[in-house]
């Protein structure tokens, strides 16, 4: 190893002096600005997923301004948070064809419209569209780009850069709530939702943040050939020197007479000519800008549809299919003890110790650490992080299935911090998509990882109502959920086999070109 790393060393000093071209490593992959992406991302989960999180506040206020049934209001929250997460597939149509930082700007401009608008309702419905619609197709606009560009901008801690960005869905859930608490109170929910709606457009300077890393890496190699080439420069005093004799010659011409110029004709050609050029320079101008847009939509569109329709399609990949059939039946696990934990405390006589400090609230603590411990240990080279990723799902699914027979504060508690730690799986799960497919198709991968997650989350509080209506308790609910989501880690554990069927059908496919 010694020898290796003296070898390693001993040939960049080589290549600088035959002057060869030589590829020197970024330092904003893993560093830099790497971490500038992080804290980007940190306040995209903070501003998006912590504010989704912190409806039930507004969702109060909903109910007594309108005086419309719990389940038709809370169709709002619903849908803003279903609309983030199915659109990820249409997004990644947006990120191939403008870029994230782009795709950024504008679903922070649309999210704070919707926030903004809403504040005029006049009716449940007309929430559907202002907040559910507008500002859920903005979310999504913002959420994926923010979890694309810290995967590109990471390799070898991927996962927890990924744990410490997505701990801002924790740190939003306290701070909203206590923001939109506050504000409510002092100055209602209509005037709350305008001031949440100005500090939500902070996502435009988050998105400006969100620098492409071909841009870096092409600003980095123009960087280093100037500082190379700028040795090898010499001599420019000796021109400048020939130049200068030059024109004091042509001067001493035309004091002496040798050389006659009309200057009014000159200046009139002159003006003429560049008036010309820059009609045409301008017309150029935009005749580039307009096939360089065509250009990029075309190959955008090209991308994307390739993606999930042509012969490269992510569903040809059997192991990406049972990942997507896991996303379909996890998420409503996950977000069923926020809605529903409130009323089973009420059931179980707890709600005086769970006032003063709530289990919602344990969860989303713990979950804070729990995503950056399980992204750190996703990096270790002595872990796995798609068996990390397992285990962290089974132990969730275990604590729901067990949360029903918990009957006093103590267990509960014990039992809702299993579920936040093992929730944190969440920042291993670009790191697991991007294993899967490759970082060239981890924005459409991913898109259509979090639209299975806004079906789940869509129907799945529901579907949880729907079974307490004919049972009247909500055991049967965490059962049934917890039994589903044994079903989808049962597709997640079907990955051996799946993926030595692939390797066998690639090694058959190399061995005649061999």
């Amino acid at each position: 190893m010694c020898n290796r790393r003296a070898v390693m060393e001993k040939e960049p000093e080589k290549s600088v002096k035959g002057r060869p071209e030589t590829k020197r490593a970024n330092p904003n992959i893993d560093g830099g600005w790497a971490w500038m992406m992080v804290l980007s991302s940190f306040l995209v989960h903070l501003l998006v997923m912590g504010s989704q999180m912190a409806l039930g506040i507004l969702n109060m206020e909903w109910l007594e301004e309108f005086g419309q049934s719990r389940g038709l209001t809370a169709w709002v929250s619903s849908l803003s948070m279903g609309i983030t997460l199915i659109v990820g597939p249409f997004i990644g149509l947006f990120i191939n064809t403008c870029g994230c930082r782009k795709t950024t700007m504008i679903g922070g401009f649309l999210t704070s419209l919707g926030w903004v608008l809403s504040a005029y309702a006049t009716s449940v419905h007309f929430l559907f569209i202002t907040f559910g619609v507008t500002a859920g197709i903005g979310s999504g606009m913002v959420y994926l780009p923010a979890v694309v560009m810290v995967g590109q901008y990471f390799q070898k801690r991927r996962a927890l850069a990924q744990g410490l960005s997505t701990t801002g869905t924790g740190f939003g859930t306290f701070l909203i709530t206590v923001l939109l608490k506050y504000l409510c109170a002092e100055f209602g929910w209509r005037n709350a939702m305008i001031i949440q709606g100005a500090v939500t457009l902070n996502l435009c300077v988050c998105g400006a943040l969100m620098r492409p890393l071909d841009q870096v890496e092409k600003n980095w190699r123009d960087c280093m050939e100037k500082i190379s080439d700028h040795k090898e420069i010499s001599g420019p005093t000796l021109l400048d020197n020939e130049d200068g004799k030059a024109n004091g010659v042509l001067h001493e011409e035309v004091k002496n007479g040798t050389a006659t110029v009309d200057h009014e004709t000159s200046c009139n050609k002159e003006s003429t000519i560049n008036e010309m050029v820059t009609k045409d320079m301008s017309k150029l101008g935009i005749l580039k800008t307009v096939t360089r847009m065509t250009v990029a939509v075309r190959s955008g569109c090209r991308a994307w549809y390739s993606s999930y329709f042509g012969t490269a399609s992510l569903f040809t990949n059997k192991v990406f299919v049972a990942f997507v059939f896991w996303a379909l039946l996890a998420y409503c696990s996950f977000v069923i003890p926020f809605i529903h934990l409130p009323e089973v405390v009420k059931l179980y006589g707890v709600s005086e110790q769970n006032n003063i400090f709530p289990l919602t609230s344990i969860i989303a603590i713990v979950h804070i650490f729990g995503k950056i411990i399980l992204g750190y240990l996703g990096d270790l080279p002595c872990v796995s992080a798609w068996n990390a990723f397992i285990v962290s799902n089974f132990t969730l699914g275990v604590s729901i299935l067990i949360l029903p027979l918990m009957h006093t504060y103590t267990s509960l508690a014990l039992v809702c911090a299993l579920i936040g730690f093992s929730s944190g799986y969440f920042s291993l799960m670009p790191v697991v998509t991007e294993d899967l497919v490759g970082i060239k198709q981890l924005a459409n991968a991913y898109g259509i990882i979090i639209c299975a997650n806004g079906i789940s989350a869509l129907l799945g509080p529901p579907f949880a109502g729907w079974i307490y209506d004919i049972t009247q308790k909500y055991d049967y609910s965490f059962y049934v959920c917890g039994l589903l989501y044994m079903v989808g880690i049962i597709c997640l554990l079907l990955e051996p086999c799946l993926k030595s069927k692939n390797e066998l059908s690639e090694k058959s496919n190399a061995s005649p070109e061999v």
